[in-house]
């Protein structure tokens, strides 16, 4: 493929060593915007750059370069799309868990002998056990080959609800169901395939509550790590598990009729097609046992999607949507997990403005509060007040008012104060100050200093900035004896407002 792209232009190169940048890029710019074309990029690379002749130069760099990743197609549902589908799901799932449910107690009661011989529960208890036996009601065959259901009046109808649905779930119901479970777990389309039934993790005593271990697969992984198991608790109604147990309940005759047909199969997802079919020609799918069919496929769940008036198959969006709410990576890696599926979506954008916002205006409260708050000054104010740090041009507006009026801060916080004032004369006892505070160090517990020191230190630090190195560094020279007093005060917190 590398040579036609070559073949193909004004002047191709005779060998490797001819490829120019241009010819590179070129190749690039061809191959972008689509997953084979990234694809073709990372083969070719990983072919060229065993070619010593392409170990440097322009060809080299070039081929050096990171192919840039995919944009995801596909963005989570906003919350009224994502509410639709599932509740959409939700009914149709329920109402068939609710009628499959009754069925079964009936049909338990019919094989319990609890049913009054020749009433009207005896009898449609008969046709339930034949269906769960056979997949299918009773039928009449006419001469013409033509089968008519037997009972119908008895069944209250001919329709598949109220024959074969009675115990199997449908193919829509089964979409429906594998829709919720994505919704809770954030499980692909192609787990549902080929995902056994869930079996009962030991328990140490437990009588409350169920623990479902549940075998999930992601082939993406790569070789090895294709399965993982997920621990999965029913423990009331509004518990996780809870649809597992329903899942479990709903399929429970179509898994039985599954394993007489076919024995060995032991998968979750079963429904009951309506009619013959022929097979389907994807081997990584389970194959097809009339009357029943295995997991759900892409053309299921678009036509689920289509029916139900929801656009297209919900699964990736449903995927995504859920695993950007529950904020957390989902049978994927945490690289995976911010560079596809958070960073690139645009709802996820959305409601992060505002936390963003939020964390820089709380970032820039906390640069604030370790810098000095105050005004540089060429000369003193006589107005001002003197502090043991700077000039205070009004105690009574301060940030830390006292109870009796004035300000409660100590002198170290009045460098943090807008009302402060700072001018040649206070560089050497600042300047002093900073290079006792930088001496406790060695000192004191790295908590202890960080604690009680550190924040008066990088306020001191950026006066420092401000006034210069070097203006700094010469200030030292004069220190005075009593800025050497004062300064001993304020490390010992003996000298307060």
């Amino acid at each position: 493929m590398f040579a036609d792209f070559l073949s193909e232009l004004g002047s191709p190169p005779e060998d490797l060593d001819g490829l120019t940048p241009a010819m590179m890029q070129s190749w690039r710019e061809v191959n972008s915007g689509t997953s084979a074309g990234t694809n073709k990029q990372s083969a070719v690379r990983t072919v060229l750059r065993q070619d010593v002749r392409l170990a440097t130069g322009g060809a080299a760099e070039e081929l050096a370069r990171r192919i840039p990743a995919l944009k995801p197609s596909k963005q989570s549902f906003e919350d009224a799309e994502w509410e639709r589908v599932v509740l959409t799901a939700q009914r149709q799932f329920r109402s068939a868990w609710l009628r499959i449910s009754e069925n079964t107690r009936l049909l338990d009661s019919w094989r319990a002998n609890d049913l009054a011989e020749g009433s009207r529960g005896w009898k449609i208890g008969k046709i339930l056990d034949h269906l769960a036996r056979t997949g299918d009601v009773p039928h009449t065959v006419h001469p013409s080959g033509e089968r008519a259901v037997r009972s119908g009046r008895l069944l209250g109808g001919k329709g598949a609800e109220r024959t074969w649905g009675r115990l199997f779930l449908s193919r829509g119901e089964l979409t429906a169901l594998a829709v919720l479970l994505t919704d809770r777990f954030g499980w692909n389309l192609s787990q549902y395939d080929r995902m056994p039934v869930p079996t009962l993790a030991p328990s140490a005593g437990e009588i409350t509550s169920l623990t479902y271990q549940v075998q999930v697969e992601k082939r993406r992984a790569g070789s090895g790590r294709w399965f993982s198991t997920e621990n999965i608790t029913d423990s009331g109604a509004d518990s996780p598990g809870r649809l597992i147990t329903q899942a479990l309940e709903a399929t429970a005759h179509a898994r039985a009729l599954g394993h007489r047909l076919q024995p060995g199969v032991d998968l979750l997802m079963v429904a009951r097609v309506r009619r013959r079919e022929d097979e389907h020609t994807n081997l990584d799918r389970p194959a097809v046992h009339w009357p029943l069919s295995f997991g759900v496929s892409l053309g299921m769940s678009r036509w689920w999607a289509a029916s139900s008036g929801l656009g297209g198959s919900p699964f990736q969006r449903a995927r995504r949507t859920t695993v950007t709410n529950q904020r957390r990576p989902l049978q994927h890696t945490q690289d995976t997990h911010e560079s596809v599926y958070v960073l690139p979506d645009k709802r996820v954008q959305r409601a992060s403005r505002d936390v963003l916002a939020d964390g820089a205006l709380e970032a820039l409260d906390q640069a604030r509060a370790v810098v000095f708050g105050g005004t540089m000054a060429n000369e003193p104010n006589p107005q001002h007040q003197q502090t043991a740090t700077a000039d205070c041009e009004d105690e009574e507006a301060s940030p830390w008012p006292a109870p009796e009026g004035g300000c409660r801060a100590d002198f170290l916080l009045c460098l943090a104060c807008a009302n402060a004032y700072v001018h040649p004369g206070h560089h050497p006892r600042l300047a002093h100050l900073h290079q006792q505070i930088v001496s406790l160090r060695s000192v004191l517990e790295e908590a202890t200093f960080r604690e009680r020191w550190s924040v008066h230190l990088t306020r001191l630090e950026d006066l420092r900035k401000k006034i210069g190195p070097v203006a700094w560094k010469a200030s030292l020279a004069r220190v005075s004896e009593a800025d050497r007093t004062v300064v001993r005060l304020l490390l010992k917190e003996d000298l307060g407002p």
